[in-house]
């Protein structure tokens, strides 16, 4: 029996990892990207517990260690810039603070499309913009490209999924704000900087250096706190979101100032809110979500990418396993997914409140040192992986 069409919106982590293990169940695999390429660089992001075996599984185990950031651990600093707690990659077993696998995520997004192109098909520059199903398929219609009909569609187009939206509703429906906003951007390392990440920690506020494997340039880190009611810049809106970091970073001392004389400059700049998305379900009929776009537990749980590793694998495992019937597969998507997902959203929202200093001058709410540890551990490995059915490699 031929393998189903499959339609993927979003070429990031989590769509070409699902695409590695679709085409190696049989399916022919579409991938379709807003940007006009695959997007460089961006924010350092982790693999941790069970994630680490499910890239030992995919056969990427060596691609991705080979371009990992090699950082040897996190330094946390005060506005003098010095050190109050350090943090090393080797902690708990490659899974703490600092991970074993630390990549930048378009460097992660490079080796799944080099392990992937030859078998799935890329469009990238397009995007979906209707779809309407039946009980056998799914008719999609793109800007560009002419309409076509898939067995199925999975969105894994990320925190702002568009086919989210045509699915299940308007963007705000799903939308969990934490308080915060994340900016990052690529700076020249004329801070001495070495294989450890430096961040400075105040109330409401962090700034930070990272190294990435190009010795010659780091990568800034900032975050502050942005009530709900209170609005950012537009996210298209790239000028007014670096006038936007710029007031908000306004008399933080330690390196800050040196960092933010990059800004202007930086042609990589990155910033949004720190968000989560809560939902019933994600599926309907033969369109599901994946990653960030289903259950994207924000960047406070340094669990994104391990989240989309495992659901590719779960997800696309079970469509094999059911014979791509999608909703028997589905639900045991959800299901199996759940717990790991719950778990990691918790993290994500006690790490935010930790951060988030009352008016009152009070201590937060909450600190790492009240966090459940059961609780950690479901977050890093909260899901037996099924053996599901090699299938061709």
């Amino acid at each position: 029996m031929t393998g189903p069409r499959i339609l993927i919106a979003g070429a990031s982590i989590a769509g070409p990892a699902l695409a590695h293990w679709l085409a190696r169940y049989g399916a022919t695999v579409t991938v379709v990207e807003r940007a006009p390429g695959l997007r460089p660089g961006g924010q350092a992001v982790d693999a941790r517990g069970v994630a680490r075996e499910v890239i030992r599984r995919m056969g990427l185990d060596e691609a991705v260690r080979a371009a990992r950031t090699e950082t040897a651990g996190a330094r946390i600093v005060d506005e003098d810039g010095t050190v109050v707690q350090s943090f090393s990659a080797e902690d708990d077993g490659g899974d703490g603070f600092i991970a074993d696998i630390e990549i930048l995520r378009g460097d992660l997004s490079q080796v799944l499309y080099d392990a992937t192109h030859a078998r799935v098909e890329y469009l990238f520059g397009d995007r979906i913009t209707t779809f309407t199903q039946d009980a056998d398929g799914v008719d999609v219609t793109f800007e560009h490209r002419a309409a076509d009909r898939f067995d199925l569609v999975i969105g894994a187009d990320g925190l702002h999924s568009s086919l989210r939206a045509l699915a299940f509703g308007p963007h705000e429906d799903h939308i969990r704000h934490l308080g915060h906003t994340m900016a990052f951007y690529t700076v020249p390392n004329e801070f001495g900087l070495d294989s450890w990440l430096i961040d400075c920690i105040t109330p409401g506020r962090t700034a930070g250096l990272r190294p990435i494997r190009d010795a010659t340039l780091g990568m800034a880190l900032f975050s502050f706190a942005s009530p709900e009611s209170e609005p950012d810049a537009d996210r298209r809106d790239v000028t007014a979101q670096k006038l936007l970091l710029r007031a908000r970073m306004q008399g933080m001392g330690w390196l800050t100032p040196r960092i933010l004389e990059h800004l202007d400059a930086a042609e990589d700049f990155y910033l949004d809110e720190v968000a989560q998305v809560v939902m019933d379900r994600w599926s309907t009929g033969r369109v599901a979500l994946l990653g960030d776009a289903a259950f994207c537990s924000s960047p406070m749980s340094g669990q994104g990418t391990s989240l989309a590793l495992v659901g590719a694998y779960v997800l696309a495992g079970e469509l094999a396993a059911a014979d791509w019937r999608p909703e028997s597969a589905f639900a045991a998507y959800e299901r199996l997914l759940q717990p790991m997902v719950d778990a990691n959203q918790q993290v994500a929202r006690w790490n935010a409140d930790s951060r988030i200093i009352p008016a009152t001058g009070e201590e937060p709410a909450t600190s790492p040192a009240d966090w459940d540890t059961a609780v950690i551990e479901r977050a890093i490995n909260g899901i037996d992986l099924p053996d599901y059915p090699k299938g061709s490699v």
